[in-house]
């Protein structure tokens, strides 16, 4: 059986959640669905997906799978369109969405230097810090950051990001530094309120210890909700009263990423730094990425991958 046909089969069985959608999207039988993916779980000796008659769930293995597939198809079809297009050159509308945070700071100034390289492709960029529908209301892509939830699009990983605590040198020189997550709650932490989409708190790696107190070697993700006397709902206005002296803040490395780098703000509890979730491109599935989205996505990968990209805005 052809592999290829095995890996385009799950991510279409994963995508769309059923053997019966993908099937009815393929115009084959259930059964030769579900062929295909036993044949693919047996050639790799794992378990992919536990199905059920209601549902199917992706395992652990599955999960990390599932991206693997989705970047090796759009690889496999920028690679086509790239010999297929020759000259062509990229047209049309390309309409993106972006947080309004960060695409204020790391999308938005791209734009038009992207336009420049290709001037027969107009561009619309919404900046929303809503979760918009990128199929339903018509987006080629979005930028994401953070984990991304279950989801019918494919995603393509740009960059890492991550979230460390950062102050001022002046305010801890007046207030000491935490020398471990517990600590903050003798600090002065800016936080988002309760209202905003920071649910979970702040996160944290730290040591797991063994039944006999001792520190096994491995890391387990705490988070912790610290307190002080100014929250906001806004996570610019944080960064700003982080930059003024009032406090610790959690923040991620693509907004105080210059920040460190001019020394306006100092890291601390790095050792307890949590692992980087990612920044990603997601745009709706399909047989055939249009020129505009492929180059488009290409443009964001060559310059996050930039070492002192960050560091300069």
């Amino acid at each position: 059986m052809d592999k290829l046909k095995q890996l385009e089969t799950y991510v279409s069985v994963a995508s769309r959640g059923s053997l019966t959608a993908a099937a009815r999207a393929e115009g084959v039988a259930p059964a030769v669905i579900g062929r295909r993916l036993d044949a693919l779980e047996t050639r790799l000796g794992v378990k992919l997906m536990v199905r059920t008659t209601r549902r199917i769930t992706l395992t652990h293995e599955g999960s990390a799978f599932l991206e693997d597939c989705q970047r090796l198809l759009v690889d496999l079809a920028n690679a086509e369109a790239s010999v297929s297009a020759g000259g062509v050159k990229a047209s049309g509308h390309l309409r993106i969405t972006a947080p309004a945070g960060f695409g204020r700071r790391h999308v938005a100034p791209l734009v038009p230097r992207f336009r420049e390289l290709h001037p027969e492709v107009t561009i619309s960029l919404n900046l929303s810090d809503r979760v918009v529908d990128v199929a339903g209301e018509g987006y080629d892509c979005a930028v994401r950051v953070g984990d991304l939830p279950d989801s019918s699009l494919v995603s393509v990983r740009l960059a890492d990001n991550r979230r460390l605590c950062v102050a001022t040198p002046r305010y801890l020189q007046q207030h000491g530094v935490p020398q471990t997550p517990a600590d903050l709650v003798r600090f002065d932490c800016l936080t988002l309120s309760s209202d905003a989409s920071q649910t979970r708190g702040w996160a944290f790696a730290v040591p797991r210890e063994r039944g006999d107190g001792a520190e096994s070697g491995e890391k387990d993700i705490i988070h912790l909700r610290p307190g002080g006397p100014l929250d906001c709902s806004d996570g610019q206005v944080l960064h700003e009263w982080c930059l003024a002296g009032f406090g610790i803040a959690w923040r991620s490395t693509w907004e105080v990423e210059s920040d460190i780098a001019s020394g306006r703000l100092v890291t601390v509890l790095d050792e307890f730094a949590a692992p980087p979730n990612g920044i990603y491109a997601l745009f709706p599935q399909r047989r055939h990425l249009a020129l505009r989205v492929r180059l488009w996505i290409d443009y964001l990968k060559h310059h996050y991958a930039q070492p002192d990209f960050w560091s300069a805005r």
